[in-house]
């Protein structure tokens, strides 16, 4: 690996931070937001259940409702991306949270399946927008030593806030109906986007567009809280009018994603967002109705996706440890090529003892995957297009979200089980290839070097 380095004044002052409660606070601030995202996108799975029963819906018609969302997504990543690297991460981030909260409040609403499909639509891209936005905002504030844990733990809040929502599941839609658990998902969301508006803007962006005073004010305020919370002070920093030149970019378009500069990474990230993406959403989205469909009860079903999604926890641990120990690359691959596995023995299992093993195992690693793969996506691109190249990332595997509720609504009948598994099995290994073949690794490496090329390959 080239060990020069290319840092700028800012990168270098928020390298030499050390982790307090500064950095725990922006965590947690992201994190609860990123909790009620998954609650909701986790609600809507249980309420396919229930709908099938009041609405008298085919797999076909449930399908529509999953992928909606879906279509959505992929809408609001690709176009909140570019307009972050252009108006600011953070603006962005409270835009795409009221759309998201705002939308979801209304499902709870909705009179027939069309508005269901349009008001889930909406909320994907609330949802699609906001997701890699806050990966890149929050990778942008932690140092590179500690940088891919504090994601995947971010990513963590993916698993509580899916548990929260089977729980409201379990207790809730039951006895009271599907209606009030979308209003219990998104009523907190409103909490959140409020706390938000207090949250710094990312001062790498304001660099990178030449913002300088902007990014002076920012981290003044954050060493100063620094040296408040941790007692020490802190080591001293080369000034902005001493310090090497800057290299700008302020005209970066989606196109160079293309260019030979950009191109290897763009691909493989893009393979591997679509294979994850199609796979989670292909097993995750229908589990509650494919647990029905093997013949349980619906309270039941939700019984068991709770027990399936507590394994999801020390999933993100085990990520969070792996990214730092061992890498961002190899846990990537690893984890996706043990989901495979363990998605293909989901589909063979006959006893409650082996779906809900093989599922635990499944769920386990397809979301310590997600996280790593969050770490790793705006590690790649520089700051003027990180948020354009992880964007588009998603955006892309979001079609894979999009189509796998519709693949697997028209395929179950046919093929069953057994077949979706396999199918879903064979996604998550081909991203598992991707990274294997084409990524390389930024392990410990300063965002800004990460983006430039030093990695090893």
């Amino acid at each position: 690996m080239n060990t020069s380095t290319t840092e700028t004044p800012i990168s270098r002052r928020l390298e030499r931070l050390p982790i307090s409660w500064l950095h725990i606070r922006l965590l947690f601030i992201h994190g609860f937001g990123w909790f009620f995202d998954a609650m909701d996108v986790g609600i809507v799975t249980f309420v396919m259940v229930a709908l099938a029963k009041d609405w008298h819906l085919k797999p076909d018609q449930l399908g529509l409702i999953g992928s909606s969302g879906l279509a959505g997504m992929f809408i609001g990543a690709l176009v909140s991306g570019v307009v972050a690297d252009y108006f600011g991460r953070k603006r962005v981030f409270q835009v795409t949270l009221l759309i998201f909260a705002s939308s979801s409040l209304l499902c709870a609403f909705a009179w027939d399946l069309t508005s269901l499909i349009v008001f889930r639509f909406l909320v994907g891209i609330g949802l699609g927008g906001e997701l890699p936005v806050v990966a890149s905002l929050l990778s942008e504030f932690i140092p590179g030593e500690r940088r891919g844990r504090f994601i995947v733990l971010l990513e963590s809040f993916w698993a509580f806030g899916w548990l929260a929502a089977a729980i409201v599941a379990y207790v809730v839609i039951p006895v009271h109906g599907w209606r009030i658990a979308f209003v219990i998902g998104a009523l907190p969301a409103f909490y959140i986007w409020v706390v938000r508006r207090k949250l710094p803007e990312s001062p790498r962006w304001y660099e990178s567009r030449g913002k300088f005073r902007e990014a002076e004010a920012i981290m003044e305020s954050l060493e100063r809280d620094s040296e408040r919370i941790t007692k020490k002070p802190l080591p001293p920093t080369p000034s902005l009018e001493t310090a090497p030149a800057i290299s700008m970019n302020n005209g970066f378009s989606f196109l160079r994603l293309w260019t030979p500069e950009y191109l290897q990474i763009t691909l493989m990230l893009w393979i591997l967002w679509f294979g994850l993406v199609f796979g989670y959403y292909g097993i995750f989205v229908w589990l509650p109705s494919l647990l029905v469909k093997a013949g349980y009860t619906m309270v039941n079903s939700f019984l068991y996706v709770i027990v399936i999604t507590v394994a999801q926890i020390p999933g993100y641990f085990s990520a969070a440890y792996c990214v730092e120990k061992y890498g961002r690359k190899p846990t990537i691959a690893i984890f996706l090529i043990a989901s495979a596995i363990a998605a293909f023995a989901f589909g063979k299992s006959i006893s409650t003892g082996s779906i809900l093993t093989s599922a635990c195992i499944m769920s386990f690693f397809n979301l310590g995957a997600w996280g790593a793969v969050y770490t790793y996506t705006p590690e790649l691109y520089p700051t003027f297009a990180r948020a354009t190249g992880a964007g588009s990332a998603a955006a892309f595997g979001r079609i894979g979200g999009f189509l796998a509720p519709i693949v697997v609504g028209h395929l179950l009948p046919s093929i069953g089980r057994s077949g979706i598994m396999t199918l879903n099995a064979a996604m998550l290994a081909i991203a598992a290839v991707s990274v294997s073949l084409f990524g390389g690794e930024t392990k410990g490496i300063v965002l800004e070097d990460a983006s430039r090329g030093r990695v090893r390959l």
